[in-house]
């Protein structure tokens, strides 16, 4: 009965250590690191690979350093021609410093999104809708520029911000889409008068050749008199040979009288 008795206490012991040993062992992929505090002090960043903790001592923060997208909720801005617009973001950043992530902020995540936030409202408020709507890129690299310096005490790296969606009043729909409609008509208007323009100065060009060469004149009107004869229900009577035709016409009245 007693050695039964001991096996059992062996047999819970043994338990607990491989429970313990199996808990002191970590496994850390490439991109992960672990942040390990010994008793509340700070004792180092460990990873990849195997590591051993001590159970119950050590307390471990377990960081991934791939990059991560934070998708910035839609935030209402008066730009600087007092339009108010909803604008949304994409921030993509990634942990370069474990040891900052974890003990220059509480909860790097939450504190990134809302600099990303406040930071958005602001530049974009110094902007007027023109430029809001045309110098995007250079926007996205402001906000780039301005949230890694904000976040780069805490051990984090912004590399790209993108504004995703720039929401703006029916209204103002409307006025744009009329202000491009008179755009285009300006331009369709300064089109066809630069044609009528340039048409007249060949006409005069023309005018003038055909003044130094009556032939080519009367060339030009046996070639507009036959583009004209396509017609057949039209009759063509040149202006220099009315006379020849009203002594033409005479002569048939008279051989009828007769």
């Amino acid at each position: 009965m007693i050695d039964m008795n001991i096996m059992s206490i062996v047999i819970i012991i043994v338990i607990f250590l491989l429970m313990l040993l199996s808990s002191s062992i970590k496994i850390m992929a490439e991109y992960q690191r672990i942040v390990i505090f010994r008793l509340g002090r700070l004792l180092g960043i460990k990873g990849p690979g195997l590591v051993f903790v001590v159970p119950i001592i050590d307390k471990i923060i377990k960081l991934d350093l791939r990059t991560r997208v934070i998708d910035v909720p839609k935030q209402r801005v008066i730009t600087k021609d007092n339009v108010t617009v909803d604008v949304d973001a994409v921030v993509y950043y990634r942990i370069t410093d474990p040891e900052k992530a974890v003990v220059e902020v509480q909860r790097y995540e939450v504190a990134t999104s809302l600099l990303a936030q406040t930071t958005l409202r602001d530049i974009l408020g110094t902007q007027s809708l023109d430029d809001l709507l045309s110098k995007r890129e250079q926007l996205n690299k402001s906000l780039q520029t301005i949230i890694d310096q904000g976040t780069d005490p805490w051990g984090i790296k912004v590399s790209a911000v993108t504004i995703r969606d720039v929401a703006l009043p029916d209204e103002m729909m409307r006025a744009i889409a009329k202000q491009a409609e008179a755009e285009r008509e300006k331009r369709a208007r300064i089109i066809i008068a630069d044609g009528e323009f340039q048409a007249s100065k060949k006409m005069t060009d023309a005018a003038k050749l055909y003044e130094k060469t009556p032939t080519a004149l009367r060339l030009r009107e046996l070639q507009t008199l036959t583009e004209i004869a396509r017609e057949k229900n039209l009759i063509i009577v040149p202006v220099g040979e009315m006379g020849t035709v009203a002594g033409i016409a005479k002569a048939v009245n008279k051989k009828v009288e007769k």
